[in-house]
């Protein structure tokens, strides 16, 4: 932990003489705390497309109508009708697997609740039960997570109950800080092959002068500071820091 602090330390000192000798007077500025947080990612997101739009389009699964297929760590509520002894709890295992009273190990992952619901019945009915009812429900969804990150009192990864919308995404980040700006709340998603990113000025939307857009997993959500200058190339950066301290949530809960 030493190491560490040392090397953030020796960091933040060079990041404070670049930020003091950049800086034009009279323009506003990125603060240090910042600084340090963008620079860390330059070089890997210069080459990262981005594209600013008023208003994000929904995630292909929403367009197409696809239901969001089951992945590995989804926490899923298995119950057979009338048969209350099989009901379980389960989590998806990092080879795609749940495990079954009886059956044993189900393939879940890349299947839809409905696929799976009849590999399970099949199974079941295979030789232990006649004509089976299996109800699958999906009660966590590591794809239906959103990064929160900036000016928040707690960023990080939150799993997002459904229809969740930007004001409850902000709400599971435990809120604005003192110094969050929130004219500079920014929202990005990933749509097929092209990364999109829109402004949202959530006071606008808490006095219902603003549409209080819908977030969906993997949406990244990050809040700027009020003196902070918002120019792409600080989305961009901004997209590289909160993605990685998206990986770092979901690694160290």
């Amino acid at each position: 932990m030493k190491c560490k602090l040392g090397a953030a330390a020796a960091m933040a000192s060079c990041l404070f003489a670049i930020w003091g000798c950049s800086a034009t007077p009279g323009t506003s500025r990125e603060t240090p705390a910042e600084l340090m947080a963008l620079s860390s990612v330059a070089a890997s997101s210069r080459d990262r497309g981005l594209k600013m739009v008023a208003e994000l389009p929904p995630p292909l699964a929403v367009t197409s109508g696809v239901a969001q297929p089951v992945a590995n760590s989804d926490v899923l509520d298995i119950s057979v009708f009338q048969v209350p002894d099989l009901a379980r709890t389960v989590q998806v295992d990092d080879r795609g697997y749940i495990s079954l009273p009886l059956i044993g190990a189900v393939q879940a992952s890349g299947k839809s609740v409905q696929m799976l619901q009849g590999d399970i019945e099949t199974a079941y009915a295979a030789n232990y039960l006649q004509s089976p009812n299996v109800s699958v429900f999906v009660k966590e969804s590591a794809a239906r997570r959103v990064t929160v990150d900036g000016e928040v009192r707690r960023s990080g990864v939150f799993p997002l109950p459904p229809g969740a919308s930007l004001l409850d995404a902000v709400a599971l980040a435990g809120g604005f800080t003192g110094v969050a700006d929130p004219s500079k709340v920014y929202v990005f998603r990933r749509v097929g092959d092209v990364n999109y990113v829109a402004n949202y000025k959530v006071d606008d939307i808490r006095q219902g002068s603003g549409r209080n857009p819908p977030v969906y997993g993997g949406d990244v959500v990050v809040v700027f500071a009020s003196q902070s200058r918002v120019v792409m190339q600080s989305l961009k950066e901004a997209l590289g820091v909160a993605t990685s301290v998206g990986r770092l949530a979901v690694l160290v809960p």
